[in-house]
């Protein structure tokens, strides 16, 4: 007998065999019922769940709807095979239900029908649609029933009543005259009567650029100090004077301007030096 209920991974009979060869594979609902055939003929077998395992990647594959592979014993193999043959037409037989319509049937059909001719009386819509077109006139004008001009359509503008017929109120329809502009006309020509301003007080008008910074006389004291100093103490031939008083004269004059230079950078000044009470400047 088989091991137990309807149940995933490895199933067998209860016999066992030296040797098993695969018979096929099987549906999960119908395998069980396999087993305990097999069992009763003396065969052992057993089912595992299908995959396949790729030789490469070494990835485990599984079909997508769930098949029992079935294996039995090796001698009796053949038997196993028309066992598992003979169950395959009865499911099958049994899941072919009278009411399924055949596709290929209905598909030669329709490919018949394609290049078919239908008869002349012989319309594919119902005879509830059977309506005749109404016949042209002669001239070819489309021509209007007394019918057509009695009953109003949405478009016939002048059958509407005005709101004030209906209300009693008068809105002034009639007393405006033609040539009298609307509100929407005095809103388009808002402002066209009125006198342009002048550009130039519209338009933004930068300030002035601020003055450029004033070379201080003790700056230019300083440069030129080091500058001669330098020259000097580079060129002592310049002067006709003996060579270290030159280099002398060159450097204080570097270390002169250089002072100087330095001094100008002092923190303090005229602003710093005024009375915190005079109040703020403008």
């Amino acid at each position: 007998m088989s091991a137990g209920g309807a149940r995933r991974g490895r199933r067998d009979n209860g016999l066992d065999a030296s040797e098993y060869a695969v018979a096929g594979d099987v549906d999960p609902r119908v395998g069980e019922h396999l087993l305990d055939v097999l069992a009763a003929g003396g065969i052992a077998a057993y089912l595992q769940p299908s995959a396949d395992l790729n030789p490469v990647t070494r990835t485990t594959t599984v079909p997508a709807r769930p098949v029992d592979r079935l294996y039995v014993d090796r001698s009796h193999l053949t038997t196993a095979r028309d066992y598992l043959t003979q169950l395959a037409d009865e499911g099958g037989a049994e899941q072919t239900r009278a009411d399924e319509p055949d596709i290929e049937a209905e598909w030669a059909r329709i490919v018949a029908g394609f290049h078919t001719t239908p008869a002349a009386g012989d319309n594919p819509w119902p005879a509830a649609e059977d309506v005749d077109d109404p016949p042209a006139p002669a001239g070819g004008a489309p021509s209007r029933t007394a019918t057509d001009d009695a009953a109003p359509t949405a478009t016939d503008v002048r059958r509407l009543p005005y709101a004030a017929d209906l209300s009693g109120v008068s809105v002034g329809r009639t007393d405006r005259p033609q040539d009298e502009p609307s509100l929407l006309d005095g809103l388009d020509t808002f402002g066209a009567d009125l006198p342009d301003d002048d550009d130039e007080d519209e338009r933004y008008v930068p300030p002035p650029p601020p003055p450029l910074p004033r070379i201080s006389k003790y700056a230019v004291v300083g440069v030129l100090g080091v500058v001669v100093g330098f020259v000097l103490f580079l060129f002592p031939s310049l002067l006709p004077v003996d060579r270290p008083i030159v280099t002398l004269l060159g450097f204080t004059g570097i270390l002169a301007g250089f002072v100087t230079l330095i001094w100008r950078l002092r923190p303090g000044g005229d602003d710093d030096d005024r009375d915190p009470d005079d109040g703020a400047v403008v």
